[in-house]
């Protein structure tokens, strides 16, 4: 078990449910991993504003680390065209 627990939001738990079957698995590991690693190698802090990217081939998943609380929020998990907001 991992240093952190990891949360998912409401919308990226529908936004995951909409993968396709080979990104969502992949993925899926990848938020698991977060537990022990919340910035891994390839992570990259989001510019504007608070929160960290990781990506699975052509998707992105967003998410806010708490250090305090020892906790990771998954935000957003889309499409890379699809997951920042404009």
């Amino acid at each position: 078990m991992g240093a952190y627990r990891v949360f998912v939001d409401p919308r990226a738990e529908k936004e995951l449910a909409r993968l396709p079957n080979h990104v969502l698995w992949r993925m899926a590991k990848k938020i698991a991993s977060l537990a022990d690693d919340p910035r891994p190698h390839g992570s990259k802090k989001l510019a504007g504003r608070e929160g960290y990217r990781s990506r699975q081939g052509d998707y992105r998943a967003l998410y806010a680390v708490n250090n305090t609380g020892q906790f990771v929020t998954v935000l957003r998990v889309a499409h890379r065209s699809d997951v920042y907001d404009r």
